[in-house]
This record gives C-alpha cells, structure tokens and sequence, in this order.
C-alpha cells in the first residue's frame, strides 16, 4: 500500500486506532463540535443531525475514551469545584410555599441541594403558579439547563398538563411513586420494608394486636408492610388496616371509634398525622390504652417510629439525575427504574416496652 493510500485508511478500519469525535465530523462533513453534542442529545441539535452522527458513530465503531469519561467524573465529584450550572425543581404546589413548610420536604430540598453542589451544580426552584411548562421549556433552554427535578406530588398539585413539556431534551427524576404526570425514574422511601421493621419492634416491645391506621391514597405503600409483616407472624392477632381519606376529618373520627372498639389494638402503626389528635378526642391515653408509631418521624408531634432519612432521599435523587445527565439518557424512559432509600427506627415514649 502506498504512502498516499495508508495515510486516507478510514480510522474505523485501523484496530491500532480509536475513532475519534473529528473522525465522525470529518465523515460528515461537519464540526466536531456539533458530533459531541449531537451524542449528547443537546436540544440545539436537529433530531435529524442527531440520527446521523449517531448512526455514523455505529458504523464507525466509536466509543467514549474511558480515561476521559474518569476525567470528567472526577471534575463532577470533586468537592473544590466552582458551581456551573443549574438543575431545576419544579415545585407543583397551588400554594408552592406550603411544600417546604414540611419538615419532610424541606430536607428532600436541603439533602439535593448539597449534592447538586457536589457534583458542580445549584438546584434553582421553579414555581408552576409562576412559569407554564412551555415557559420553563424556553428558560431551560436559554441557561442549559438539562436535568429536571420534580418536587412530590400531593392532594394540592395545581392543575398541569405535563404533555405541554418536551420531556425528549430532559433528564428528569421524581419523588415518590405517583401515577400523575411523566413517568420518570423516582426516589421514595423504602415504606414497605420500613413498616415492616416498624412491625417487628412492636412485636419486640411485647406488643400482640397491632393495627395500622394509614392514607387511601394509592401512591403510599406503607399499608402493604403492614399486611406483609402480618403474613410472617400468623401466631398474633390478625385484624385488617383501617385506610382513611385524610381531608375527612369527621368521618375519620366515626371510622377510628368503631375500629378501636371492634378491634382493641394496643399498638397502631400510622401514616397519618392527625391520628394522635383523633385518638385524644375519642378518649384514649397514649401511651396507657394504646401504643403509637409512626412511620414518619417528621411533621408529627408522634415520638417514636421510623425516620425515612429525607435528606438522603434528596441526595439519591440528585446522584440518579446526574448519572442520568451522564450517561445522556433524556425523555420519559421506557422501563422505570425505583430507588428506595431505606429509614431507621428512633424510640421514644409513645411505644414502650409492654415485657
């Protein structure tokens, strides 16, 4: 082969050499610069550009250099780093500043806005009474904003149409399981295993009619810990979750009192904060008539019960939105993945032990 030859070989041919990113442009007669982003899934690039690089990318045997993809994860993770960019939350509530009022959420925000500036970046809140998505979609686009957060989803979501938002040129992950809006990766707690264990330290304190008194609303799982633990101790007493809908106060009431007479539990599990109020007003001492634990030690005077560690719940989703970021994978996925953060028992006064 002659000089003039060797030196026009396609470098896809040559397994002594690594396809590199001005190859693909060379072949394409574009800069290289737009190849990167076009593998990147960048919003600046046509979806038809997009299709090409990537296809040529495949023919041409291309790979990411794995010491530059350590490089740039060790620019990401290391802690002396300027902040460069932003991530957003969106916060969906008809009365956005209600969301942080919960100690709750406040630590799901305090837990990812550390780990955004971890990795390089500031967590920006925006507000869907203040911005459309579509208006979102337009200051996304103009900052480089790539990875959406959105905050959890309640019985007080203003109305939204999330169809109105091209997910395609997002990275986005949620918090907890809801079926309402974009199906993203989420970040929840761990509810079933943790009632569980709540379960197994009631049994452990000497507790035998253990009921649990928990929110109709389908997104909470804590119920199904609940039924579960009941299946791996068939030798106690077994009686059925009294499920309510939280916003009916007065009919709550009526449905508590007819199930604590029915049922007598000496120890109750819950997911609802007004329970400990409830039981009061019926006539109950706590912890003398009956033992109480939550599963949520935040936003509730109830002292004893399961800590759902928030604040790492906050960091996990930031850590799986930036992987996301990472490894360009953008748009409503088509299998979601669950990360489930697990939480720990914390004692206190309310369920002593009965030994």
């Amino acid at each position: 082969m002659d000089k003039e030859n060797s030196s026009n070989s396609a470098p896809g041919n040559d397994p002594k050499r690594s396809v590199t990113l001005r190859d693909i442009a060379r072949e394409l007669g574009i800069s290289h610069v737009t190849v990167s982003l076009a593998l990147r899934n960048h919003p600046r690039i046509s979806d038809v550009t997009k299709k090409r690089v990537k296809a040529k990318a495949e023919e041409m045997g291309y790979h990411p250099d794995p010491m530059l993809s350590a490089l740039s994860h060790y620019r990401l993770t290391s802690k002396e780093k300027p902040q460069q960019a932003a991530l957003a939350w969106i916060n969906p509530l008809q009365h956005p500043e209600k969301l942080r009022q919960f100690e709750e959420f406040n630590l799901y925000w305090k837990g990812a806005s550390a780990m955004a500036k971890r990795f390089g970046f500031h967590l920006e809140e925006f507000k869907t009474t203040e911005f459309t998505l579509e208006r979102m979609n337009t200051i996304f686009k103009t900052r480089s904003i790539r990875g959406v957060l959105i905050a959890p989803l309640s019985w007080q979501t203003s109305p939204i149409n999330w169809d109105a938002f091209p997910w395609k040129d997002y990275a986005g992950v949620r918090f907890g399981r809801s079926q309402e809006g974009p199906l993203l990766h989420f970040v929840m707690s761990a509810q079933v295993s943790n009632t569980m264990r709540a379960y197994e330290k009631a049994l452990e304190k000497g507790y035998q009619r253990i009921g649990f008194v928990g929110s109709l609303a389908s997104r909470r799982m804590f119920s199904a810990g609940y039924l579960r633990a009941q299946l791996d101790h068939t030798e106690n007493i077994l009686f059925p979750p009294l499920m309510v809908d939280i916003e009916q106060v007065d009919q709550n009431r009526i449905l508590l009192a007819g199930w604590m007479k029915k049922y007598k539990p000496d120890a109750i599990l819950t997911d609802n904060l007004l329970l400990i109020s409830l039981l009061k007003e019926l006539g109950y001492s706590i912890p003398g008539d009956v033992g109480l634990a939550t599963m949520s030690m935040h936003d509730t005077t109830i002292d004893t019960g399961i800590d759902q560690n928030p604040e790492e719940i906050g960091r996990a989703a930031i850590r799986t939105l930036v992987s996301l970021l990472n490894e360009h994978h953008f748009g409503v996925p088509p299998i979601r993945n669950a990360m489930h953060v697990e939480g720990k028992w914390v004692d206190g006064s309310m369920l002593p032990s009965r030994l």
